[in-house]
């Protein structure tokens, strides 16, 4: 890894399909527009080539980066599977967390830096190790762990939030919507009961990164 970020956070989700691309791309435009030099990082992505911009083309747009900056064209993997297992399922070699970290550079200067993991906190990233591992080798800053505000939210949270213990981790609910009793029960009971730090939609988040 080259020059690190000022700041430097690391994007998970609860699981596949929460919304954490959105979060984190919403999040980086708002702090460019407000003039801080942002970065975005996505170790190894997987897609389908008929869902539309991938991961890294999303983080790019709110950045101003070069989508194979953000992802190495070589880690892009056109299958809708964990990167270790599409990497296989299309013949490419395997690949270990230490050759993501290698791959992991910055530009100089860059005030808050989002690396993005793929899938849930336990996911593999690689052959050897998955989305904690990767996060615990970064060391980042922060955490956001982003989960969606609705039924399951609960359980997915505190799973999730288990296996990144050694990370101050913050809890995004994202599509929350302040009129539906069981978002505002959700938020509540992680925040009151469990202690989390638990902060609702893009705004709530951008703050708590600087």
């Amino acid at each position: 890894m080259t020059t690190r970020p000022a700041r430097l956070v690391f994007v998970a989700g609860t699981g596949t399909a929460v919304g954490k691309t959105w979060i984190a791309a919403a999040v980086l435009a708002r702090f460019r527009d407000a003039g801080l030099r942002v970065g975005a990082r996505k170790p190894a992505q997987s897609f389908d080539l008929g869902d539309g911009p991938t991961d890294a083309d999303v983080l790019a747009a709110a950045t101003g980066e070069p989508p194979h900056d953000v992802c190495p064209p070589h880690r892009w993997y056109a299958r809708a599977l964990a990167p270790p297992m599409a990497a296989d399922a299309l013949g490419a070699p395997p690949f270990t967390v230490g050759d993501l970290l290698d791959e992991l550079r910055w530009r100089d200067g860059v005030d808050v830096g989002l690396v993005e993991g793929a899938g849930g906190p336990r996911s593999p990233i690689a052959a050897d190790g998955d989305n904690v591992t990767l996060a615990s080798s970064i060391a980042p800053d922060l955490v956001l762990l982003v989960a969606d505000a609705g039924l399951g939210t609960i359980n997915a949270v505190r799973m999730s939030v288990a296996a990144l213990e050694q990370a101050q981790v913050v809890v995004v609910l994202n599509r929350f919507d302040e009129h539906d009793p069981l978002h505002l029960r959700n938020r509540d009971w992680l925040a009151c009961r469990d202690g989390f730090d638990v902060v609702a939609g893009v705004e709530a988040a951008a703050r708590i990164v600087p």
